[in-house]
């Protein structure tokens, strides 16, 4: 919804669209900071720097578990390195499960008694794919 719905150039102000837009998103932020939001959280602390890959469970135990059965609205997926927190990355979670079907990752099984099914997801394919 601009704010100026002028149609001519010379009215238009890029302050009041680019205000405007900047609105929506800090809306957006505050949502998913007050709880509006529900949340999945996924924290990564070995290997992800030394493969480029980050895991998203899917299976476990032969039920659906991970980004397959979460209800959350958002993915957040950290990444640790050297004990420290180096990036939050924040995924729409039905966006997320759209961009890992179309990357089709590679599946292995993993986790304890090797019982769940994991998607490693290659960051550079993520990012290539956020670029196209």
């Amino acid at each position: 919804m601009p704010v100026n719905k002028s149609k001519d150039i010379k009215e238009l102000k890029k302050f009041d669209v680019d205000l405007a837009f900047g609105q929506q998103w800090e809306e957006y932020i505050d949502d998913v900071f007050s709880g509006a939001k529900t949340i999945e959280v996924k924290t990564e602390r070995h290997l992800w720097h030394n493969t480029g890959n980050i895991c998203m469970e899917v299976q476990s135990w032969g039920k659906p578990s991970g980004l397959d059965n979460t209800e959350a609205d958002l993915w957040v997926h950290n990444l640790i390195k050297d004990d420290e927190l180096l990036v939050s990355m924040v995924f729409p979670t039905k966006k997320l499960r759209e961009m890992v079907d179309d990357i089709k990752p590679r599946t292995v099984m993993g986790g304890d008694h090797n019982a769940s099914r994991i998607k490693l997801l290659s960051l550079r394919k993520l990012i290539d794919y956020m670029l196209s």
